[in-house]
Formats: C-alpha cells, sequence, structure tokens
C-alpha cells in the first residue's frame, strides 16, 4: 500500500499518539540506544531492546519492569542475517507489525593514523556499522511495506558523519557511508507508507568504548588490539557536560515527529559543518554551466538535483526546554 503526501504528513502528526505501535532498536541495551528505548516506551511504543551482550539486555531489562513498560529483549549480532531474520520473526510474534526501526547499533574505532589501521578493524567496524544497518534495511523495510501501516526508519549516524574528525578515520568512513546510505532511502521510500531519518548525535554519555572493545569477535583481534588495555570508562570526566541519552532519545523522536531527514542534536558542531558544506561549494570550478550536457543529465533523474532535501526544515528550541 502507498500513501499520497497528504496521508504521509498526517501519519507525521498522528506519530505523537506511539500507543501500540512498535519500535525495533538495535545496540539498546545501554548509552545511546537505551535512551531511545526509553523515550520510545515513555510515549507507550512497544519496544524491542536487541543487543550483542545478552547482560546488557538483562541490565536494561530492569528498567522497563519496574516501570511496567512493554519490552522484550532479544540477543542479536547484527552482523549475522540468519539471526537478523530470527530477531524480526521474534518481535514479530511478541508485538506484532514493527512501525519504527531504529539502526542504532555501532562500535567505535580506535585513534590512529588511517593508515596505521589494521585489516581486522577495517572488518569489525565496516561489519557492525554498515553491514549492519544495511542488514536491518534489508530484513525490516519489506516486512514494514508490506503489512502497510505507516512508519519510519532512522539510522545512528553522527557528527563524525558529516564532517572529518583526526585519527578516527574508519569510524567516519562507516558513519558517512549509512548517511547516504539513509539518506538514498528516504529517497527511495518517497510515495511510500515509510520515511527515513539519519540521526547524527554530537557527545552522548555511553559505553560505546568499553562495548566496542568487549564485543569485538576473536576472529578480528589482532597483535595490535591485543596490546590495547581493556577501556575502564567512557570520558567520566564530562559526564556533566555530554548530553544524558534520554535527551538525545527525545531529540530523535522529535525528528521522526517532524519528518525531518536530518536530525542533529547539538548546535556546536554547525560551524564544522558549514565549513565543510561551503568547502564543497567553492570547489566547484568557475565556469558557465554546460546547458547540452545539463539537459542530458536529466535523464539519469536526480543525479544532478534531489528534492528530499527540499523538505527539511530548522526545528525551533524542544518542547521540553
Amino acid at each position: 500500500m502507498h500513501y499520497g503526501q497528504n496521508e504521509r504528513v498526517d501519519f507525521m502528526k498522528n506519530l505523537q499518539d506511539l500507543q501500540g505501535k512498535t519500535a525495533f532498536i538495535t545496540g539498546a541495551a545501554s548509552g545511546i540506544g537505551l535512551g531511545i528505548a526509553k523515550v520510545c516506551a515513555k510515549y507507550g511504543t512497544n519496544v524491542i531492546i536487541a543487543d550483542s551482550r545478552q547482560d546488557g539486555i538483562d541490565d536494561a531489562m530492569q528498567f522497563f519492569k519496574e516501570n511496567n513498560y512493554p519490552a522484550h529483549g532479544i540477543k542479536l549480532d547484527v552482523t549475522d542475517r540468519e539471526a537478523y531474520e530470527k530477531a524480526a520473526d521474534e518481535a514479530e510474534r511478541v508485538f506484532g507489525n514493527i512501525h519504527l526501526l531504529i539502526n542504532n547499533a555501532g562500535i567505535g574505532a580506535r585513534r590512529s593514523l588511517l593508515y596505521e589501521a589494521t585489516f581486522s578493524d577495517w572488518d569489525y567496524i565496516v561489519g557492525v556499522n554498515v553491514t549492519g544497518v544495511f542488514n536491518g534495511i534489508k530484513i525490516i523495510v519489506p516486512r514494514m511495506l508490506r503489512h502497510g501501516e505507516s512508519g519510519h526508519i532512522v539510522t545512528t549516524s553522527s557528527t563524525g558523519g558529516a564532517s572529518a574528525v583526526n585519527n578516527v578515520g574508519l569510524y567516519c568512513m562507516s558513519k558517512f557511508a549509512v548517511s547516504g546510505l539513509t539518506e538514498t532511502l528516504a529517497a527511495d521510500l518517497q510515495g511510500t507508507n515509510l520515511g527515513a531519518s539519519v540521526f547524527l548525535p554530537g557527545p552522548i554519555n555511553s559505553s560505546l568504548t568499553v562495548t566496542t572493545y568487549q564485543n569485538r569477535p576473536e576472529h578480528l583481534k589482532d597483535e595490535s588490539f591485543l596490546a590495547d588495555k581493556p577501556p575502564t570508562g567512557s570520558h567520566a570526566e564530562f559526564i556533566d557536560i555530554f548530553m544524558d541519552p534520554i535527551e538525545g532519545g527525545e531529540r530523535l523522536l522529535r525528528g521522526v515527529i517532524r519528518g525531518d531527514l536530518f536530525i542533529w542534536t547539538h548546535k556546536e558542531f554547525e560551524r564544522g559543518i558549514k565549513a565543510r558544506c561551503d568547502a564543497i561549494i567553492r570547489a566547484f570550478p568557475d565556469e558557465p554551466v554546460n546547458e547540452a550536457r545539463a539537459e542530458a543529465l536529466k535523464a539519469f533523474n536526480t543525479l544532478t538535483y534531489n528534492p528530499i532535501y527540499d523538505a527539511q526544515t530548522t526545528p525551533g528550541a524542544p518542547d521540553w526546554d
């Protein structure tokens, strides 16, 4: 079933009533993912806590049990496609149709010069941060389209998915990749009952450094990795400055309700992003447009211009501030 633009807009308004809808959230046992899950539950959504760590799921589920929120934990390695299919089946058995897919599972990268990163570093980060996101899109989005109810897909990228950050090239690469993947998904979903957003959070209190170390499979560990000391915390000295995961979840859900393509969390990154965008514009050759070539390029549809970017507006201050 496909909906017109008016129906799509109405759905975005009605998303404020999330009662009974189901959110499938990966990497949901801690950090940003858990913050998103708690916010979804607060607004009446059934929540699937999908995570690769069973102990993390067990700890996270205590919150939902104590608050009598409908939630169900599923141990899931997002790189395992067969397990992902089974997880989607289980989610539907427990809560019925999935309406929100939050591709949040991700890992960080060891700080190093790009050319000093290892092949196992590459395989690990691409497997989780890129392939894991595509697996979610490939396995769950067709189910969402088939059931014919309105829904939304969000992929967690990063401020590092829109601007280069020194010494974490593999991380930036993976987050740039899923930003582009999700922007294209949003374009592909135009005219359907689904929308898509890229979530670009700045620093949010989480255990990403620790879980990145804990989750690295044995076959992707190398000598340089084994020489590293296991991290004991995640930016503890900045806990009063970094954003709380609950606020991050609120900002994500607000962006979904608004139908935003891009969901940012931190104003502090605007200057850097603008600098990159301005640099891209300055890099175009200073010459007249070849009109014949421009006309020919129209045959390639959205190659030179994609209207999905026109719909993005500027959100005001969050309602909870």
